[in-house]
């Protein structure tokens, strides 16, 4: 008897949690997010503001007549994998870099160069278009064949570049005071207008809160001369009433 009842608790327990199961997966819908994400709140930019800069190459040409031609000559061996450096040597998988300051860049014959370099095979390998080869040369040259991440240190840039100028009959001369100043990076004009229209309207704010300051002082102007108007009259009145009991 005692088990009959164990058994019937146990039983009743069992359809009662299946029923409640039941229940809860066909009569409570809850509804699936349509985007499995969280939404995180991200400030806009002002408008107006001013764009994050790209990052473009260094300037290096005043490094170039104190730069380092044995680190240059060190740092370049990474590109001996691909390149030779001595007069008359054949090309590997990039060309020869002999005499490579002021050549073409599709200077060697019978090399296989990339359309995007035979695009500009009249184009002067100068010590800024170098420069700028070597930092990113995929993003200088979209489509050459050059599977290289470049050089970032401008110093290592300059040291290579001056390596390479030694590599040929007659160095090319080094850059002037004059193409170096061209190189350096030109003043933003927009700052300085940005700065005038500050000022302007720092002294519009000053001019209107002395006029702010200046209008009070008039307000009280104007009620002292209603006293003294007031004041004035009082003392007539006053005069009239003798005159008035004497009659």
């Amino acid at each position: 008897m005692e088990f009959n009842k164990i058994f019937g608790a146990i039983l009743v327990a069992g359809i009662t949690a299946m029923l409640a199961g039941f229940i809860a997966r066909n009569v409570i819908h809850v509804e699936d997010p349509e985007v499995n994400a969280f939404k995180i709140a991200v400030a806009e930019a002002a408008e107006g503001g001013a764009a994050a800069a790209e990052p473009v190459a260094e300037p290096i040409l005043a490094m170039l007549a104190t730069a380092d031609v044995a680190k240059g000559q060190s740092t370049a061996k990474v590109c001996g994998a691909c390149h030779t450096f001595n007069k008359g040597e054949p090309a590997r998988v990039g060309p020869n870099l002999y005499g490579i300051i002021n050549n073409k860049h599709a200077h060697m014959e019978g090399f296989a160069y990339s359309d995007a370099m035979k695009a500009l095979h009249d184009k002067e390998w100068t010590y800024s278009e170098l420069n700028h080869f070597l930092w990113n040369p995929k993003k200088h040259i979209n489509g050459t064949k050059m599977v290289f991440a470049g050089i970032k240190k401008p110093e290592d840039r300059a040291n290579v570049i001056a390596y390479l100028r030694t590599l040929a009959d007659s160095p090319a001369a080094l850059p002037t005071e004059a193409d170096i100043a061209a190189e350096a990076p030109k003043a933003e004009e927009p700052k300085a207008e940005e700065g005038k229209e500050g000022e302007a309207k720092e002294e519009g704010k000053a001019e209107g809160d002395a006029a702010a300051a200046e209008a009070p002082k008039a307000e009280e102007g104007k009620d002292e001369a209603k006293a003294d108007a007031k004041a004035g009259d009082a003392p007539a009145v006053e005069e009239a009433k003798p005159e008035a009991k004497k009659e």
